[in-house]
Order: C-alpha cells, then sequence, then structure tokens
C-alpha cells in the first residue's frame, strides 16, 4: 500500500483509483477557477454597462473539470447542487449555494 500510495500523478494505477481527475494538479484547478471568475466578472461589467433597451449578454460557461457532473438542464442554463437554477431577476435574493458556487 505505501508503494502506491508515492507512486506518479500520472500513473495506470492513480487514473484507475481517481479516474481523470488524476491529471488535473491544484494548479490546474486554481487555473481554471482564475478564468471562470474573471469570464464572470466581465460579465457582470458587461451586464452593468448595457444599455436598458439591449438584452443582457449571456452568462459565460465555466471550464469543463476533469470528473465534473454535467449540471446543465436540457435548455443549457446550469443548476446549483439542489437542481435549481440561481436568480438573477432585480430585487430576488441570491441562494446561499449561487454564491459559494460563484466563489468556487
Amino acid at each position: 500500500m505505501l508503494l502506491i500510495k508515492h507512486l506518479p500523478r500520472d500513473s495506470a494505477v492513480q487514473r484507475e483509483i481517481h479516474g481523470e481527475t488524476a491529471e488535473w494538479s491544484i494548479t490546474d484547478h486554481l487555473l481554471a477557477a482564475t478564468v471562470d471568475h474573471l469570464a464572470v466578472a466581465n460579465w457582470m461589467f458587461a451586464c452593468v454597462n448595457t444599455g436598458e433597451d439591449s438584452d443582457p449578454p449571456e452568462a459565460p460557461t465555466p471550464v469543463p473539470r476533469p470528473g465534473g457532473r454535467d449540471d446543465e438542464d436540457k435548455d443549457g442554463e446550469r443548476a446549483d447542487q439542489d437542481g435549481q437554477r440561481p436568480s438573477a431577476g432585480e430585487g430576488e435574493a441570491v441562494s446561499p449555494q449561487a454564491i459559494a458556487r460563484f466563489f468556487g
């Protein structure tokens, strides 16, 4: 067991145990989170600065993570862990799950 525990991350045993998540390092996960947060920040800036007559821009899609489950419903919109769509309407409260998902 000690030998298996210290095998390289890209070994066949690690891929068998952890699946495709073994292929990503912590740096890869942090980089994907950075890209997602930057895309959301740019999207929020564009939403705030668009005219009232124009439609808001489409929300960005997150970078796909290995081993991630498919959170998209049939309309192509992402749902949170409870299966609820995050509310983006004016005057509506944002759920704690949506806040946690935003901050990663």
